[in-house]
């Protein structure tokens, strides 16, 4: 059997809901301790609870702690997969994060549960086991890190939440899941063609992460200046334009050399450099304005975190986020 190592964050997996109030809180120091029995006759199961917390407690160093965990456990011991359990506010980000910060070809999976494991319809269980089945399967190696739920895999690069509450909710627009789970097979049906890692040791910078809206006021960046930022994610609108009454104050961040990355607010589709007007994405290009390929807004704040911490020369943050 192969050996498989379950790291535990918390989150909606690892809670119970009250029947009285029905509200959902964490149980216990160790919230899966009563169905890591179900998994046996699936793999060797070894775990550990890591952290006890909700995702939205989740922040960009926990990520970096997980991940050197990682890689202790799979640099001293023989383990063939790793299984994380994370609530599903932040999933994708921590996903994304381990994706791009860790070296190793084995199956890394995240997994979770809209569910929490005393609900009518739970979900957790079944998620858990599924993942444990994929980080068994040999093809599920070299793929970097790959998110499972509802019997669906996804890559953490397109996955992401599109629903409060549906246990349906992680979809990948525009790409779709690269394999399914059924009862007897793990099916892959196609793999990113590019994967890259960056073997950060700490993360110090700060960087913010911006939505535009129709009549965006310029003020708003006053305050991110204010802070300190090292970096800034702009969610721009369509292809990659902003208001125009928001240029100056980027000009500003950029004088200082802040880096500004564009991503769109869309859901699909890439930034590009299409329109000239104020504002446009092709004047922004111009000004120095980093266009991102197709990363949603957390990502390419978790990625801008881990790149500046590697460089802050332009060129090499443009090469980056090509």
């Amino acid at each position: 059997m192969k050996k498989i190592l379950i790291l535990h964050t918390g989150g909606t997996i690892s809670m119970k809901e009250n029947k009285q109030t029905g509200e959902v809180a964490p149980q216990g120091e160790h919230p899966l301790l009563e169905v890591l029995p179900s998994l046996s006759g699936i793999a060797d199961i070894q775990d550990e609870v890591l952290f006890h917390i909700p995702s939205p407690h989740m922040t960009p160093n926990h990520m970096l702690t997980l991940g050197k965990r990682i890689h202790e456990r799979l640099a001293n011991e023989d383990i063939d997969g790793i299984v994380v359990t994370h609530g599903t506010d932040t999933l994708e980000e921590t996903a994304f994060f381990l994706d791009i910060y860790l070296q190793t070809r084995k199956p890394v999976i995240v997994t979770g549960a809209m569910r929490s494991i005393n609900e009518v319809g739970s979900d957790g269980l079944y998620n858990l086991m599924t993942s444990v089945r994929v980080a068994c399967s040999e093809e599920a190696q070299d793929k970097g890190v790959l998110v499972v739920m509802n019997d669906e895999i996804h890559t953490a690069k397109n996955v992401t939440k599109t629903s409060t509450s549906n246990i349906a909710t992680f979809q990948s627009p525009q790409y779709g899941p690269i394999g399914i789970i059924t009862k007897r097979n793990i099916l892959f049906h196609h793999s990113l063609t590019r994967r890259e890692s960056y073997p950060v040791q700490h993360l110090k910078k700060q960087v913010g992460l911006v939505k535009t809206y129709a009549g965006m006021e310029g003020s708003i960046f006053e305050a991110f200046e204010n802070a300190g930022i090292d970096g800034l994610v702009i969610e721009a609108l369509g292809q990659g334009n902003v208001p125009p009454t928001i240029v100056q104050p980027l000009q500003q961040l950029l004088d200082k050399e802040i880096p500004i990355v564009l991503v769109s607010r869309c859901y699909q589709g890439i930034v590009q450099d299409v329109y000239s007007y104020e504002g446009g994405g092709s004047s922004l290009k111009d000004m120095g304005v980093i266009f991102s390929n197709g990363l949603t807004g957390p990502k390419a704040r978790i990625k801008l975190l881990i790149a500046l911490e590697m460089t802050d020369n332009h060129n090499e943050l443009m090469a980056m986020f090509a």
